[in-house]
């Protein structure tokens, strides 16, 4: 079922892929600092919001 070969392109195919992400993360990391400074208070109102919401449906 799996040859050598597979095993092996599966294993490299990982590896490189797995290096890939690393290093676009890397490369992003700079931007998403600049772009999204304010986006943890943006989430937490909203799970606030949803929390809220939850609430009111279960008093009722």
């Amino acid at each position: 079922m799996f040859t050598t070969g597979r095993i092996i392109f599966a294993l490299v195919f990982a590896l490189s892929f797995i290096g890939y992400l690393i290093w676009a993360y890397g490369k992003d990391a700079k931007l998403s600092k600049k772009y999204y400074k304010g986006s943890g208070i943006i989430l937490l109102i909203l799970i606030g919001i949803w929390l809220l919401f939850f609430g009111f449906v279960r008093l009722t």
